[in-house]
């Protein structure tokens, strides 16, 4: 079975597909999404005691079960639910206040595709807290969801001066030494004064979490003694991961829980920096037929899952089920949680885990104006929020970067792949044929904002760009092994990418050769300085900023140990490899030439876009020759605004893609009376002295390095 977050392909032939019966006929559902009957689902409060409403379309009979606080095997009072139009059922009772456990009982028809048996008790959909009850099931906890913000304020980031740092709540502080040892791990931790200094000192302003909503290891992984440590098997859509709480939270029950999680948000919205979710709607840990039956399968497992009309599942996740957002009160689901972590908890934006799911149609084809999709993107309840989409799914179809409408930002695989192939892989290759298998002109697309993957409407800004993520290798080990090593993931190394194109520079993984070392730390810093310098909006993973290595495990979603947690001990090289992204991010800061929000347009003014020109090593104006020759692998790429919001600002980027050095002569540009050199990647540690040059100076190059200069 594939293992959850393979890394994507840009190639839509990589990627495997599942597949595909006839449409499944359609459960009877409400008239669209927003249908008022599918309003107030889960529990509310009044006067009479608390009122619960659950959707099943094919139910036949829902029951509410109540436990004592503490014995949660002990059951204190049932409640039958009526029907109430709309596939909604509802049941008050006075016993449902804030702190109640809870769960529910359904029952219905015994034909393909329903799996209702009432001996099961299920988790509430919409529960805002969840208690184990000890024998592999869980029981919904009322909560009252009561916090004090004191007048704190989302930061409304604009995207082009957002940098995403993508990062795992407890690898993040689980060693760092400064975080007292009881806040390790939490979401307390995270908000500790000393994680906010890194993050402020690095320069990011937005911190992109792996998943918290609550999550389970599956069986699988357990009979291994290994977990799922990234989280991309959700329990439940409501409720915080406990376990990423404190003791004192988790021992004072979901409320508290709740409140240690908004506390983290409002310190970090103090210190400026946003809160992103990466956000698991696409499946469930309900797995495939015959797996776990927590809830929605137990609830309307036919309404709720894709199926073949055996009721065979449609899997186009690879995680064994696929949530079915053809069906509205699913999508509604999904809307609902965003609409609650957004408001209530006041979350800055959501990154979707293989969004392409959430897209997909009755007939289960993808489609960019899918109502959820649509929804999302109009609903007043999320304006301002940012939505990041991971654009594929491993069904039929599922590559789909570049597609989804006006608004969303997507990872940019085909970024992430041509700058890997530029600065790695076609270095490996011209070692041993002597020549480079492609030119430049593919980087300088990537460079300039993807305007041959995102349309002139969405503009650069719809490109998430990144270099490495959670999924695959860290950036050290990209620059350190030529294949992946996760034989520790008890699968014989057959699980995560085989094509990562990634380059070893001349030894796999650890060696004590200063030359092969040195080279590691100029690619790094090469990959580095192009994602940061480029249209677009950067995504840095926690922990490449110090260079952290994995072993060369490029699928380590099931290790929960000293291989994924970051480490704050570093030595000397990786405090200079600090320093570059530092100054990187400050540089992206202060130059809105390489942040455009819009594509510039042939002799037209476009607010806020870049005017782009590019010259050839001789400092000449690139020839359609020059582009395309796998001989020329240099570039000088001139950008300058076009003022709306700031100051006009001109910049140039020289990058050489050989292992040669190279002399490189200035362009003459009319109004350009010299350049300012403000980075190097040749550099071990950022130089603090800015040399100046003039029009048609010669500046050496040393082989496969960039340098960065303000035009002034």
């Amino acid at each position: 079975m594939p293992r959850p977050k393979a890394m994507s392909s840009s190639d839509p032939q990589d990627t495997p597909d599942s597949p595909l019966s006839a449409p499944v006929p359609e459960a009877p559902v409400p008239a669209g999404l927003l249908d008022s009957n599918l309003d107030n689902l889960g529990v509310t409060y009044g006067d009479d005691g608390g009122t619960i409403r659950v959707w099943s379309a094919n139910a036949q009979d829902i029951e509410l079960v109540l436990f004592d606080d503490t014995d949660l095997d002990w059951i204190t009072d049932t409640v039958t639910l009526s029907p109430v139009g709309g596939g909604v059922w509802q049941g008050t009772t006075h016993s449902l206040r804030p702190g109640a456990k809870y769960a529910l009982r359904a029952d219905g028809p015994h034909s393909a595709g329903n799996t209702f048996n009432d001996s099961f008790l299920l988790i509430d959909p919409y529960a805002r807290g969840l208690a184990p009850s000890g024998h592999g099931e869980w029981r919904s906890v009322a909560v009252d969801g009561g916090f004090d913000w004191g007048g704190v304020q989302k930061p409304a980031i604009p995207m082009d001066r957002t940098v995403l740092y993508e990062g795992h709540i407890k690898g993040m502080t689980k060693r760092h030494p400064d975080v007292p040892a009881a806040l390790h791990g939490t979401y307390a931790g995270l908000a500790h004064p000393a994680m906010i200094e890194h993050f402020l000192s690095l320069g990011v302003t937005s911190i992109e979490l792996l998943p918290v909503h609550a999550f389970v290891t599956e069986p699988r992984l357990l009979q291994h003694g290994l977990s799922n440590y990234w989280g991309y098997n959700t329990l439940n859509f409501f409720t915080p991961h406990d376990l990423y709480a404190t003791v004192e939270s988790r021992q004072n029950g979901p409320d508290a829980v709740l409140r240690e999680f908004k506390g983290m948000v409002k310190l970090l919205h103090e210190a400026g920096l946003e809160v992103i979710l990466d956000v698991v709607y696409n499946h469930t840990s309900e797995e495939g037929l015959g797996g776990p039956r927590t809830s929605l399968r137990g609830l309307d497992n036919r309404s709720y899952y894709r199926q073949q009309e055996d009721g065979a599942y449609i899997d186009v996740t690879g995680c064994g089920n696929s949530v079915n957002t053809s069906t509205d009160a699913a999508a509604r689901l999904i809307l609902d949680s965003l609409r609650y972590w957004a408001n209530e908890v006041q979350i800055d934006g959501f990154r979707f885990d293989l969004a392409a799911t959430l897209a997909r149609d009755g007939a289960h084809t993808f489609t960019p104006d899918h109502p959820l999709l649509r929804t999302i993107m109009d609903d007043p309840q999320l304006a301002g929020v940012k939505k990041i989409s991971e654009p594929w799914d491993v069904g039929m179809g599922g590559w789909q970067t570049g597609n989804f409408g006006d608004g969303w930002s997507e990872w940019n695989d085909r970024y992430r792949d041509r700058v890997r192939n530029f600065w790695l892989s076609d270095v490996d290759y011209a070692r041993r044929a002597s020549t480079s298998p492609v030119g430049i002109g593919g980087l300088a697309t990537r460079l300039a904002g993807s305007s041959n993957t995102f349309s002139a409407d969405r503009g650069p800004i719809a490109s998430i760009n990144f270099i490495t993520a959670h999924d695959g290798f860290t950036l050290r080990d990209l620059v350190s092994y030529d294949v992946k090593h996760n034989l520790g993931n008890g699968e014989q190394n057959r699980d995560g990418a085989d094509t990562n194109r990634s380059f070893n520079h001349g030894a796999e993984g650890p060696t004590a050769d200063e030359r092969v070392l040195a080279t590691r730390r100029k690619a790094m810093r090469n990959l580095l300085g192009t994602l940061m310098l480029s249209a677009g909006v950067p995504m840095l993973t926690a922990g490449d900023e110090f260079g952290r290595t994995q072993r060369g495990n490029n699928n380590a979603y099931c290790h929960d140990s000293a291989l994924t947690w970051l480490a704050w001990d570093h030595a000397p090289w990786q405090k200079e490899l600090f320093a570059h992204v530092q100054t990187l991010i400050r540089l992206r800061n202060e130059n809105p030439a390489i942040r455009p929000t819009r594509f510039a347009r042939l002799d037209e003014f476009t607010p806020s876009a870049s005017v782009m020109e590019w010259y050839d090593e001789h400092g000449e104006t690139m020839s359609a020759e020059r582009w395309t020759s796998p001989a020329h692998r240099t570039l000088q790429y001139v950008a300058a605004s076009t003022p709306e919001h700031e100051d006009f600002n001109r910049v140039l980027l020289m990058i050489h893609g050989s292992e040669t050095p190279i002399d490189v002569t200035l362009p003459e540009i009319e109004g350009v009376t010299r350049y300012v050199s403000l980075w190097s990647s040749a550099d071990e540690l950022p130089d603090e002295d800015h040399p100046v040059f003039a029009p048609n100076d010669i500046v050496p190059l040393t082989g496969t390095s960039m340098r960065f200069f303000r035009a002034e």
